[in-house]
């Protein structure tokens, strides 16, 4: 697939990028996509929920009444789940839930991440550019100038950037990531990737 690459302020520069089909343009696996994107949010859970059962709740173990006799069902203690303030029966625990998935899988979901952005025409390439201020209202208006400045957007960049990182941190629905770290739920969450152009040289080994 051919593409422009545009200036900062959203104008054709005059040169294009191809980008390379083994990552751009395969059968997608939707499957290896749903594995990837669920081990992410997997990964990003604490696990650190908990729940008092009933031999952990504050209360008396004194026998409410007797055992027969009383007509009712038979009460050991205030501590009992059926009782409000009473422990909870099968509570959540701490638990990980994080979980592996194979590098090849990884990279399959990824590439075809990118095939379906790339087919549904949300990339753009840009030229590579620096921001000598950090002020956030500077990359803003490169968002403004893309028209992106309204939908969420995915910068990815090379290498990490202070003064990038800096600007893009207030704006809501905007990220900043370098392209080794761009994983198959970023591409899939972005309305829009922005490539800039030496980011693609990771495409092409």
């Amino acid at each position: 697939m051919k593409l422009d690459v545009l200036n900062i302020n959203g104008q054709k520069s005059g040169k294009s990028v191809t980008l390379p089909d083994s990552v751009f343009g395969i059968e997608p696996n939707d499957h290896a996509i749903y594995l990837a994107v669920k081990q992410f949010l997997a990964n990003q859970r604490q696990g650190t929920h908990k729940a008092l059962e009933k031999s952990e709740v504050s209360g008396s173990t004194r026998k409410l009444h007797r055992q027969k006799g009383t007509g009712g069902s038979r009460k050991g203690s205030i501590k009992n789940p059926l009782f409000r303030g009473g422990g909870r029966v099968f509570g959540p625990r701490p638990r990980d839930y994080s979980f592996k998935l194979n590098a090849k899988v990884k990279d399959l979901a990824r590439r075809s991440a990118l095939t379906y952005k790339a087919k549904s025409n949300g990339i753009t390439v840009l030229e590579d550019f620096t921001l000598e201020s950090g002020k956030t209202r500077d990359y803003f208006n490169i968002l403004k100038n893309l028209g992106t400045e309204s939908k969420k957007s995915v910068l990815v960049v090379h290498e990490r950037d202070a003064n990038l990182l800096r600007a893009a941190r207030n704006i809501p629905n905007t990220k900043i990531i370098t392209a080794a770290d761009l994983n198959t739920y970023e591409v899939m969450n972005a309305g829009q990737l922005l490539f800039v152009e030496s980011s693609l040289q990771t495409f092409n080994n």
